[in-house]
């Protein structure tokens, strides 16, 4: 019997026209229907429009909503399918990971880097990959482009403009197509841990930051001062951060103490944090930051987000931190 999939269409480049301030997406999932056809093989397909966006206008609420339609549907359908721009689409994997974590379905995230209209466009090979990865009854989320399934908390985007945007970070891929067809690595599939239920609440009160020389601890002081709950820090190296001149560490010791959970990761992006091999990393880790470890950027800051709409108990979200959730980070 032939798989039942549900795609759902949030926008992006896979769908956009030319207009007179440029690309925007313009083409409904009914437009596409033709062409998404034409790869669907033997599935039995069916599709539905979520939004029609440019995914830098997608916020943490659409996040929230999409969740919440993948958690109504899937017991519908034997996988589900979403269409996004790329420029965000890291950023929706991985918190969908979160959110719909344990889900019994194939949940497969893909967009394009050319529209579906373009001849030489990548599109439709991406939608056949991840139709085909969303029939395969392998459960949890992930992230379809260029021949290659990834897991969807550990994708980034990497090229700007190759078809080859986007690497899994720190982990195998999943699948890979090739002339012998789709091979899946099972080995790397994370082990459901429990039941599905969906979380989809979230903390917007979070920042992101980039250490650069000359950044001051003033700036840190007015992110406590705007209410901000949590703070994800892009640290140097495997994680080191000043506490000479501008005393950073023994600010963000402030914060911490004020109730501020604060995430040190490295901008570096392979191989990930490793924060109790330098002073400076011991330091920041005895005021009780959080280490990121080998996370890709997009998950240490979702997980963040995600936690904090859970709980603002200091001790839980330490514990929920700590855990590898979704396949998102490796402990050494």
């Amino acid at each position: 019997m032939s798989k039942k999939i549900l795609i759902i269409n949030t926008g992006g480049t896979l769908s956009a026209v030319m207009k007179g301030n440029g690309l925007i997406p313009g083409l409904s999932i009914y437009d596409m229907q033709k062409e998404l056809k034409m790869v669907s093989g033997d599935t039995d397909i069916e599709i539905e429009d979520f939004c029609s966006l440019d995914s830098a206008n997608i916020f943490p609420e659409d996040w929230s909503q999409l969740a919440e339609r993948i958690s109504e549907c899937r017991n519908s359908y034997d996988g589900i399918v979403v269409i996004h721009g790329t420029d965000t689409l890291a950023y929706t994997s991985s918190m969908l990971s979160f959110m719909l974590r344990n889900i019994g379905i194939p949940v497969v995230i893909t967009g394009s880097q050319l529209s579906i209209t373009n001849p030489v466009a990548d599109a439709m090979e991406n939608c056949r990959c991840a139709i085909h990865m969303a029939a395969s009854q392998i459960p949890g989320v992930f992230v379809a482009f260029n021949r290659k399934v990834m897991l969807g908390c550990r994708a980034s985007k990497v090229r700007s403009l190759s078809f080859d945007a986007f690497e899994s970070i720190n982990y195998p891929n999943i699948a890979t197509i090739s002339s012998l067809g789709m091979k899946i690595d099972k080995a790397a599939v994370p082990d459901r841990t429990g039941i599905f239920k969906l979380s989809n609440t979230f903390s917007d009160k979070v920042c992101m930051i980039k250490m650069f020389p000359g950044i001051h601890r003033s700036f840190l002081e007015s992110l406590a001062d705007q209410g901000y709950k949590g703070l994800y820090i892009e640290a140097y190296g495997i994680g080191g951060m000043p506490f000479l001149k501008h005393d950073f560490i023994g600010t963000l010791d402030k914060l911490i103490k004020g109730g501020m959970t604060v995430v040190v990761g490295t901008q570096c992006r392979y191989e990930g944090s490793k924060m109790d091999v330098y002073e400076t990393g011991r330091r920041t880790l005895e005021i009780g930051a959080l280490e990121a470890h080998d996370m890709t950027g997009e998950a240490a800051l979702t997980k963040l987000m995600w936690i904090l709409g859970m709980t603002s108990d200091l001790s839980e979200i330490r514990d929920y931190y700590s855990l590898n959730i979704a396949g998102e980070m490796t402990i050494k």
